[in-house]
């Protein structure tokens, strides 16, 4: 299988990801094929054009090149297995999901044989469903791809060149360190904003109101975060449990010793933790991962996962 052989790529699940998917591959001159189980969704993704979108799942994967499901971390199995029956030998199989060493495992077992090269593009915003998706999701964004280490290197080859396609700068890691890694930057900070936001919405009736009325910045930012879909993130916490539980048992810890700072008037304390966290934000930004300007260049929103 050569990178220029690759013409037709179908997409299983239309939401957020997958319209955006649809519409950069078109872009990049892609025959997208799509289907989700949804019907008022299929039915939204012909009306805004994103590609061929048939009734059935195996309609819409047969003789692809690329198959990509873009599923909660929960249904992988569920789908790899409704496609398994329609896919060519040709054909390889990957995915988007947070979450790689579980979703690798499933997608194994439901589709023997099959060249499997997880991917997780490390992109996203608040918003929901087919019409949130924009083209330009993944350019200067990371897609992290999760190959097993005997993985066909044609298959490897032709879901990095997608996503290049795309505008992602891709690196290869292993499903373990990837779930550890985003354990960290990703599925640890939802966990905290839904906390937050859910602790200012019990203390709605207390403060009459004011929580919302006064929302500064930073709770505004938390608001963003947790507004993202609950589908997918109650699966990808019950997915990558154990990593998730690690970070969090080390950030209890670190807050402990915030309460005990701030409990006995130690300013140094705090001051170093804010002038190197001050630091950290500097570099995300000079890496070019996030916006300088006040509202973070986010004129669509921007909540990777």
């Amino acid at each position: 299988m050569s990178e220029a052989a690759a013409r037709q790529v179908a997409i299983v699940g239309l939401g957020l990801i997958g319209s955006s998917i649809a519409r950069g591959a078109a872009a990049a001159g892609w025959r997208v094929t799509g289907w989700d189980a949804d019907g008022a969704v299929r039915d939204e993704a012909r009306t805004l054009g994103l590609g061929e979108v048939p009734a059935s799942v195996g309609s819409a994967v047969e003789g692809a090149d690329l198959v990509i499901l873009c599923v909660p971390v929960g249904a992988m199995g569920a789908a790899a297995a409704a496609i398994a029956p329609y896919l060519s030998m040709h054909t390889v199989v990957s995915d988007v999901g947070s979450c790689k060493a579980s979703v690798a495992a499933a997608l194994a077992e439901a589709l023997p044989g099959t060249e499997i090269v997880p991917a997780h593009p490390v992109a996203g915003t608040e918003r929901s469903g087919p019409a949130a998706g924009f083209a330009s999701l993944f350019q200067g964004r990371w897609c992290i791809l999760t190959p097993a280490a005997d993985a066909d290197k044609a298959a490897v080859a032709l879901v990095t060149a997608f996503w290049r396609a795309l505008g992602a700068t891709v690196e290869v890691m292993t499903p373990e360190h990837h779930d550890r890694v985003l354990a960290v930057t990703s599925h640890l900070p939802h966990l905290i904003a839904y906390t937050i936001v859910g602790t200012a919405s019990d203390l709605e009736e207390v403060t009459q109101g004011e929580v919302i009325k006064y929302s500064a910045g930073g709770f505004r930012d938390f608001t963003r975060i947790a507004a993202s879909d609950p589908t997918m993130w109650r699966d990808v916490f019950l997915t990558n449990r154990a990593a998730v539980l690690e970070m969090l048992g080390r950030f209890s810890e670190d807050l402990a010793m915030m309460q005990r700072a701030i409990r006995w008037g130690d300013g140094d304390a705090l001051f170093d933790l804010f002038t190197r966290t001050r630091a950290v934000r500097r570099s995300i930004v000079e890496q070019g991962q996030d916006d300088a300007r006040p509202d973070f260049g986010r004129g669509q929103g921007d909540a990777a996962v």
